[in-house]
């Protein structure tokens, strides 16, 4: 019954098993999910998806299996459609005042509402609107969408209107993650979370339960443990370009360096223009007036600091290959010198790109600093950014 949706899995690219499959399957015949849309939806999504990443492509696939299900026709639906009687009088137990009860009950009672139900379904075969009787939109039926019957069943409704269908019926869209859409803050956690060294550190202010078990058989008597909360241990000094043509990449260079701040407990930033140079900053307000030296930060941070530069690479190549190359002062050493300086003190190093990677070939000074860093450049998207933290957990 479900195999198109496993089909559809596949040819989206999401890596589902034929035993993830089975798995879904066996869930599916417990009936958990069977008279709730949003649980089964939930339910495959969790048996047969591993990765955030294919979530979005999930959901694609989800919607080409079901969708077209608000446009069957009458013999289809009552073919395919088991609607229960059961759950319909457990949910109105749940949702109609006794008023409400007593006006259906007047009209016939429940029975006669999924009777009336199935009969229509077997007279109509055409799509309806208005009235009172028929399977459509905009009247006054006991079924269908966009109308309003204090009893109703909704068939092929996007959303409730009324807050009056007894059952529903509905198609549902849901979105997530994909590896090539535009970040945002939450996103990009999700392929931070891949550059993670836990340790335990600080107070003992954890319930550690597999000492507090061993303890207690050990001793006779509960012996409750603690235990420092485990955190992510990783160093990271993060390099960020600001300004000129930078400026379009504000919002996203934003949206990382928050969820870096929200990531990682050892976070060291720097500012910088264009290219690495003899200073850097920490305040954009004052950056002629508080510069650090670059050479400083050189020596302070150790290299087991992660380094990472974000940046679009995109300047003057005199800027990286000589000395007073810089368009703001008169720098002493070539950019090149700095980079190859900061690669040298921190051996797992990136550069994060937020221009689109198709274009980086046609700027020559993308590809040189892509040439000092080693080729360890990553565009801006949840797919480079996953790969460039796997890249420094190595």
């Amino acid at each position: 019954m479900f195999q198109p949706l496993f089909e559809n899995l596949r040819s989206a690219g999401v890596p589902v098993s034929l035993r993830e499959y089975l798995s879904f399957l066996a869930a599916v015949k417990t009936g958990m999910a069977t008279y709730d849309t949003e649980a089964f939806y939930y339910l495959a999504r969790v048996s047969m998806v591993k990765d955030e990443r294919n979530l979005d492509k999930f959901d694609r696939a989800f919607a080409a299996t079901f969708e077209g299900l608000n446009q069957v026709t009458a013999d289809q639906v009552l073919e395919a459609v088991d609607i229960p009687e059961d759950w319909l009088r457990k949910m109105a137990e749940k949702h109609l005042s006794e008023e409400e009860k007593a006006e259906i009950e007047a009209l016939g009672g429940f029975d006669k509402l999924m009777e009336t139900l199935k009969e229509r379904l077997k007279e109509q075969d055409s799509r309806h609107q208005g009235g009172n009787k028929w399977i459509g939109t905009a009247g006054t039926s006991p079924f269908g969408a966009y109308g309003y019957n204090p009893e109703g069943v909704r068939i092929g409704q996007k959303e409730s209107r009324h807050k009056r269908a007894v059952k529903v019926w509905d198609k549902r869209e849901f979105r997530n993650l994909d590896d090539s859409v535009e970040l945002g803050t939450r996103n990009i956690k999700v392929a931070l979370k891949r550059l993670r060294s836990w340790a335990r550190d600080g107070a003992a202010d954890e319930l550690d339960l597999d000492g507090t078990i061993r303890a207690t058989a050990e001793n006779g008597y509960l012996d409750v443990k603690t235990r420092p909360e485990k955190r992510n241990a990783v160093k990271v000094l993060l390099f960020l370009d600001v300004g000129g043509s930078m400026d379009p990449h504000i919002q996203v260079v934003e949206e990382l360096f928050s969820a870096a701040r929200a990531e990682f407990k050892h976070l060291e930033y720097f500012y910088f223009h264009n290219c690495l140079y003899e200073g850097v900053w920490r305040d954009n307000a004052r950056r002629w007036d508080e510069q650090m030296d670059t050479m400083e930060v050189l020596r302070t941070y150790g290299s087991d600091y992660k380094c990472i530069f974000v940046g679009d690479a995109s300047m003057s190549p005199y800027e990286i290959a000589y000395a007073g190359g810089a368009n703001e002062h008169w720098n002493q050493e070539a950019g090149q010198v700095w980079l190859e300086r900061a690669r040298d003190q921190w051996p797992s190093h990136l550069w994060i790109n937020p221009v689109p990677q198709d274009h980086w070939q046609y700027t020559q000074s993308i590809s040189m600093i892509r040439d000092i860093f080693e080729d360890r450049m990553v565009p801006m998207t949840l797919q480079g950014l996953g790969d460039g933290m796997r890249d420094l957990v190595r």
